[in-house]
């Protein structure tokens, strides 16, 4: 009996030996490129040293065919511009069925309908048009996120004026999808970036933490970027909603691109940007929009029913200095 535990007590050091010295040596592989109007950057652990660019490029692609405003055959576009036999594609059946969730939740704050207003102030394709309360009221009964639905693989409006634009939740999307595709290649240990929005996943092979900046909010829209603050990422996507770069200036007076679709006009109090912790890329990207819009008072009662989010407010101050205000589980991710 002796002489078999000698043997057991022998062996496990010889096995844990021969697995460490067959542990694959894991690659890391970095690449960056455009898509959506903006850059892309990816780093993942790879044992097979694989560059999967191609297809990922491919991916964008596709998702820009889909649901992309600025691509005059993609999906979204042939639906708002009443082709009937554009078919929604997986990619526009997500965006659309997450966005009506995400509108529900924020009483509306979040509206994918939102774009004959986006396109009146001049954030869209076309032209800033001349503002006023008429045309503002003209424009605020087609935007209502309850007035559309996607029955029997169809999207359903109750008025061919109403139009689509999930540039709010989009980038985040894709984000989630490139994840995905990483997940069914195997590869576990990697961050993925589009324009901001970001999901980072595991830690890097040496048991450190993804580290992820936050934008500072900038004085002008062309300043160049600073980081305010470094995040601990890990299994969680986050992005962030701003002012101080899509906006123009009448009379001295700034405009910014979040747009409040209850009263049709620029949301006007000192928030300068917002960036949520969530599950995913696509449901921090929405929640972010809506925040920017609701203010952060109201956001903060709003977290208060929604478990699986985390924010980071920042406000203007009288001073010109900046004010930060996180809730408990996106402080937690500053103490890596």
């Amino acid at each position: 009996m002796k002489l078999d535990i000698f043997k057991y007590l022998v062996l496990i050091p010889l096995l844990f030996a021969m697995a460490c010295q067959h542990k694959p040596e894991l690659a890391k592989v970095s690449f960056n490129g455009e898509a959506q109007g903006t850059y892309y950057a990816i780093t993942y652990y790879d044992a097979n040293n694989r560059n999967l660019q191609p297809q990922i490029d491919s991916m964008l692609l596709a998702f820009d065919l889909s649901v992309s405003l600025w691509v005059d055959n993609s999906i979204i576009s042939r639906i708002n511009n009443d082709d009937s036999t554009a078919v929604p594609d997986e990619i526009f059946k997500y965006n659309f069925l997450l966005s009506k969730e995400i509108a529900a939740s924020t009483g509306g704050a979040f509206d994918f309908t939102i774009s004959p207003l986006v396109t009146a102030w001049g954030f869209g394709l076309r032209e800033r048009e001349n503002i006023t309360p008429h045309l503002i009221d003209s424009l605020r009964q087609f935007v209502d996120y309850r007035k559309v639905r996607l029955e029997n693989g169809k999207i359903v409006r109750d008025d061919p004026r109403i139009k689509f634009d999930f540039n709010a939740i989009a980038q985040g999307h894709s984000v989630d999808l490139i994840c995905r595709f990483l997940n069914a290649n195997g590869i576990k240990s990697y961050v993925v970036d589009v324009g901001g929005e970001v999901f980072a996943s595991n830690v890097k092979p040496d048991g450190s933490n993804w580290r992820v900046g936050v934008e500072k909010p900038a004085a002008e829209k062309m300043d160049e970027r600073e980081v305010q603050l470094v995040v601990a990422l890990k299994n969680k996507g986050l992005a962030t909603s701003g002012s101080y770069r899509k906006y123009y200036v009448i009379d001295g007076k700034r405009y910014s691109h979040a747009i409040d679709p209850k009263t049709g006009y620029p949301v006007s109090h000192n928030l300068l940007s917002v960036t949520v912790l969530a599950d995913n890329a696509a449901i921090a990207d929405g929640y972010s929009t809506a925040f920017m819009v609701l203010g952060m008072e109201q956001s903060l009662e709003l977290i208060k029913t929604l478990p699986d989010i985390e924010a980071l407010f920042i406000s203007a101050k009288d001073d010109g200095g900046f004010d930060l205000h996180m809730t408990p589980g996106f402080e937690d991710l500053l103490r890596d």
